[in-house]
Parts: structure tokens; sequence; C-alpha cells
């Protein structure tokens, strides 16, 4: 969520491995070499069909960075939605106020509408079927009591939570869901719709015979927030919040990656997740990502991240990467109007840099602005600067960082685009 209410996703830290974070990035160092060399003798390698197994030479390993970006594995304290997962919607009123509408009216805030979008984003691989409860659940305290707000009171939302558990669990199987939301009472005095967010716990309270560590509690009013669900559910996947909080909350949000994934803002034009979190989640396989051999200026083609998936198995990339450090790449998709992204300001080849010792909220993922001189679609655009960050043909990008240069040579006769990448 973004500026002047972005959502924050509260993290409590589990504890480390028995073998401390040093001891595997040594290991991770010592893989990492072998990659980057193997990276100069080819191009494409290939892997298995799944993020968690992620083989390429320029998949990043992933870090102790909350939501860390690496893309070598799976971290199991997490749901991976790559097949279908159940959700539930809980409903929670309370005694100082009196709902104004029934759960199925506001259920239909969120849904079909989450779940179709994940079903283009997953291009049909991930299904989300939601549960709703059809009756409130009556917390035992007034709304006002719990100091519901953004930066909560750790003790007053264990409180809540607690509560909305214990309330909810004579009429909900909670073995049954792999993923829980509890949505307010939109009419309740005490409820901010500033606070919606997730909440991670470090010990998880129990029901059902069942550890619930991971609570999507939703404060929305009513008609809620563009894709807010989505954006609380992507972290329920172990994504990352891509938005910058300003010193004193007092500034833009959107420096990061503008309108380009709905993680960095829920209300964005392109919201379609980055081909780089579709790598993470599954959505894209090792076969669907190119990883570029810097030994000489080679052409590569993109199909782009929004067009449906193609059947017969045929391979079309729909992501370039260049490994450029540990834990740093290069990032190269194409976005176009349709999908997810049917809104979206300038179509072309988007270029973002990934860093998965980047913790959630502080960076991880950062869009390089095509046409810095220039902003686009003013009034429309959450952060108008980078609304024209693609390339479109004959376009061109020099990275001084890294000294490398893309080139958009064109598209091909259905759709895809020609990428060069080479050094500068």
């Amino acid at each position: 969520m973004r500026s002047p209410n972005p959502s924050l996703e509260v993290y409590v830290p589990r504890a480390r491995t028995p073998d401390g974070g040093a001891g595997r990035r040594l290991r991770r160092v010592a893989a990492v070499v072998t990659s980057l060399s193997a990276l100069v003798a080819t191009s494409i390698v290939a892997g298995p069909a799944t993020a968690s197994e992620a083989a390429l030479p320029c998949a990043l390993g992933r870090t102790d960075a909350h939501h860390s970006e690496g893309v070598d594995s799976w971290d199991g304290a997490y749901p991976r939605p790559d097949r279908r997962l159940d959700a539930v919607m809980i409903f929670l009123s309370f005694p100082d106020a009196r709902p104004g509408s029934t759960p199925q009216e506001l259920s239909r805030d969120y849904f079909p509408a989450t779940s179709a979008f994940f079903a283009r984003a997953s291009y049909g691989r991930f299904r989300l079927r939601p549960h709703i409860q059809r009756s409130w659940v009556r917390m035992p305290r007034p709304s006002a009591s719990y100091g519901i707000r953004r930066d909560w009171d750790a003790g007053r939302r264990s409180a809540y939570l607690r509560d909305a558990v214990a309330a909810a669990d004579p009429s909900v199987d909670f073995s049954r869901y792999d993923v829980v939301y509890f949505v307010a009472d939109p009419d309740a005095p005490g409820v901010d719709s500033d606070a919606t967010k997730v909440v991670n716990l470090d010990r998880p309270m129990h029901a059902d015979d069942r550890d619930l560590r991971r609570f999507v509690t939703v404060f929305e009013q009513s008609p809620p927030d563009r894709n807010v669900l989505a954006h609380e559910t992507g972290h329920v996947f172990d994504l990352p919040d891509l938005y910058h909080r300003p010193e004193g909350g007092k500034g833009d949000w959107d420096t990061y990656v503008g309108d380009w994934d709905l993680m960095g803002s829920q209300f964005g034009l392109a919201p379609d997740p980055f081909a780089w979190h579709k790598w993470r989640l599954g959505w894209i396989s090792d076969r669907q990502v190119d990883c570029v051999d810097l030994t000489g200026p080679a052409m590569h083609s993109l199909r782009t991240l929004s067009a449906p998936g193609e059947a017969g198995g045929r391979r079309r990339p729909r992501l370039l990467v260049v490994r450029t450090g540990l834990d740093s790449a290069l990032a190269i998709e194409a976005r176009g109007a349709q999908g997810n992204d049917r809104a979206l300001c300038t179509e072309g080849v988007l270029v973002y840099r990934v860093h998965s010792d980047t913790a959630s909220g502080s960076g991880p993922v950062q869009v390089l602005d095509g046409h810095p001189g220039t902003s686009a679609c003013w009034g429309t655009s959450v952060y108008p600067p980078l609304a024209d960050a693609p390339l479109g043909v004959g376009e061109s990008m020099d990275d001084a960082q890294d000294g490398l240069r893309l080139q958009v040579d064109g598209r091909t006769t259905d759709g895809d685009w020609s990428v060069k990448v080479s050094r500068r």
C-alpha cells in the first residue's frame, strides 16, 4: 500500500540456523563463484521448472534478509502458490458498533477480483480459492480498546489476534486453510484503514491442531484500496514491500519501482508482479529465463510478461538476467497493455536491479529509468518519473554501474521483443 496510507508488514525474526548465517554465506560464496564462471561459458542452462529449485547460474541465492529476493530455494515457512490454496475470510464485529453491511457484501470488495488477479499473473498455475464466512464473529472487546493503527503496539495487536482466533474457533476449522484473512467491520469507530497488514508470529498460535503463524489483518473501508488484498497476500507468499518509506512518512513512497509490481504500490498502473517474482513463485520456469552471456553481444527474444501462457511446451523467454555480483543481478522483461497491466502508461522493455541481500522495504528491487529526462501520466501514475521507464523499439540504455548497454532492436511478427545486451 502506498502513501499516504501504505500498509506495513509486521515481522518477528525467526531464530538463526544452528550453523549461523556466516557458515551458510561461505557455502554460497563458493557456489556463486562457480556459477559466475559457468555464466561465461553458456547463456542457457537447463534446469528444474520450479523457483524453489532454480539452478541457472544467474539465480541469486537466498540470504537472511527479510523476504530475500533469492531464487535458489523456497522458505518452507510460507505456502507456495504453485497450486490451489484455500483461504478463509472471517469478518469481525465489535460491541461498540453495529455493522452496516453483511459479510457477503463486503467479501465482494475482494473476491473474485483477487483470485482473478493471481490467476492471470500465474498463467493459471495458481488458484486462490476463498471460503467466505457468512456470519459476523463477535469480538469480546470494543474496537477502540485494541488501539488499531499503523505502527501498532505489539501487546494490543497480539490481544486482537488472540481474541479473533478464540472468537472464530467455534465456527471455523482453521486446519482446512492455507491463508487466514481477518476483516474488521469498517464501520467500527476504532478501525483504522492505515493498519492493514500481514502479521508474522515468531511463536505461533494454535487452533484445530494447526499452528497459525501468519494472518492478514484487514481494516479497509468499503470499497477498499485497489488491489490491497492481492498486495497483502503477496507477503503471505514471501514477497517483499518494494516501496520506499520516507523519513517521518513525508515524501514520495514510490521512488524505487513506481507503478511496476503491486508490491511497490497496489494503486500502480502496471501491478502485474515482476518476472523475477514470477520466477521465484514458480509461475515462470527456468526454461523461460535467459542468463545473459557477456562474452559478446547477443540478441535475445522476450515475450511480453502479461501475455497468456503458451501451450505445447514452446520455449519463449519472459526474463533476461545478467548476474552482476554475489547478491545482485540486472533483470530485463517486456511489459504490455494487457491482463493485469492493461492500464499501464508505457509499453516496452523494463530494466531493474535486484539485490537478494536487501530486506523488504529497503529497496531490494529498483527500476532503471529508460527516459530519465521525462515523465508520463501525471494524475494517474503513482510516480510519473518512472511511468515511462521502459525502452521502446530503437531505444537503448547505458548502465554505467555495471558497464552494460541494452538496446531494443525490434519486435517479431508475434509480438516478442528483440533485445541486445553487451558490454559498454
